[in-house]
């Protein structure tokens, strides 16, 4: 009889362990499944399981081409599972390509004489299977701000970056979740980051890969009026809550079509976006918006400078400009106060109310539009 062995954590079982098991097992006759006991894997590997080991031990025991368990019981990060596997004398050890212990495990079969074979990880279906991203999609918030973009935009684009210079933004409300999304698509306000934020995925390198910065992402994840470092990733310079923008900003959908990474490779002048970065990071640490307007202002210029074509002046609005840089999409308007932002709200159907979004521990719920604007959203098909 030909005996199989494998080894893992096994915190998360998903569809990549049944193909797992299934490909192990057909390299022999007889398949041992081990893994640490939940206090062995903290103390290994800094993880916690989510079955308890009651629980695994009877999830694992079920599978049909699983003939036997066993627990991992060595202090041994890399080859915990050595005093078990010598004790069942098995013919093989299988690992999966991207296990990290591989050349460890490898090492270790040429001492025993045990043949070492290495599987492919991947679903019945064909996909890629990872607990890590079943785990980051449990961990996923069901709902995210989007986000605006006051001044330093494209220095957080790794090749633009500068250092010592700013970015500065704010999470905004309403939300977002995966069935409801209030705005429309690709149009300015980080949706493409939010989404990848809702999804579980890294949402960082989600941006990265697009071409384009990595402001829309952080700014969502962390939430708040932020400033950040210009660099090649996101570091805080530091945040608050946004409140001094409370009923004073507002969004213009220009109903222009929005395209940030058809147009990343345009010349700008970064130096002066730098300086309206330093000018709108003042604003927003004075939590003053008349300062904040400034940068905003200025940013609006430089967007004109590029060729983007001229907004509208909607009541006494203190500045606006472009969300983003793909010329078009929706524009970020702030007024002086919440009565002049209601007089322009008033005026134009286009102009809807958003407000600064700070997540509080624990808070994960959605905030939307009143019924009013909600209806402006039904009439022009943005929303159903």
């Amino acid at each position: 009889m030909k005996k199989v062995f494998v080894t893992g954590a096994f915190h998360v079982l998903h569809a990549g362990h049944v193909k797992f098991f299934q490909d192990a097992r057909a390299l022999g006759d007889y398949l041992i499944v081990s893994y640490p006991p939940s206090d062995l894997l903290w103390r290994l590997y800094g993880r916690k399981s989510l079955l308890d080991d009651a629980d695994k031990l009877a999830v694992i025991s079920s599978f049909e081409q699983v003939d036997e368990v066993v627990l991992s019981t060595d202090e041994d990060a890399a080859l915990s599972f050595k005093t078990a596997f010598l004790q069942v004398n098995p013919d093989v050890l299988a690992v999966t390509t991207d296990d990290r212990f591989k050349e460890d495990k490898r090492r270790f079969c040429e001492e025993q004489g045990v043949e070492f074979v290495v599987l492919e990880k991947s679903a019945p279906d064909g996909k890629t299977a990872s607990s890590v991203e079943m785990l980051n999609r449990i961990k996923a918030p069901t709902h995210a701000p989007l986000r605006v973009d006051f001044a330093g935009g494209w220095l957080d684009v790794p090749e633009n970056a500068i250092p010592g210079e700013y970015i500065v933004n704010c999470s905004i409300s309403p939300t977002v979740s995966l069935k409801e999304w209030l705005y429309r698509k690709g149009a300015g306000l980080g949706g493409s980051g939010g989404w990848s934020v809702l999804n579980g995925w890294d949402p960082v390198a989600s941006e990265l890969g697009l071409g384009v910065g990595w402001q829309d992402p952080a700014v969502i994840a962390e939430t708040g009026a932020c400033v950040w470092k210009s660099g090649e990733k996101p570091v805080l310079d530091f945040k608050n809550t946004g409140e001094f923008l409370r009923g004073r900003m507002a969004v213009y959908d220009t109903r222009i079509e929005h395209n940030t990474p058809g147009l990343a490779c345009l010349e700008r002048n970064f130096r002066k976006i730098a300086k309206a970065g330093r000018v709108a990071r003042l604003g927003v640490q004075e939590q003053d918006i008349t300062v904040l307007a400034v940068g905003v202002q200025m940013s609006y210029q430089l967007q004109l400078d590029e060729g983007m074509l001229p907004l509208p002046k909607i009541g006494e609005c203190l500045a606006h400009k472009y969300c983003g840089g793909g010329h078009g999409g929706y524009a970020v308007y702030l007024y002086e106060t919440s009565e002049a932002r209601e007089e322009a709200l008033e005026a134009c159907e286009d102009l809807y109310p958003i407000e600064p979004y700070c997540r509080t521990f624990g808070k994960d719920e959605a905030v939307e539009w009143e019924p009013k604007y909600l209806e402006r959203l039904r009439k022009r098909g943005v929303i159903e």
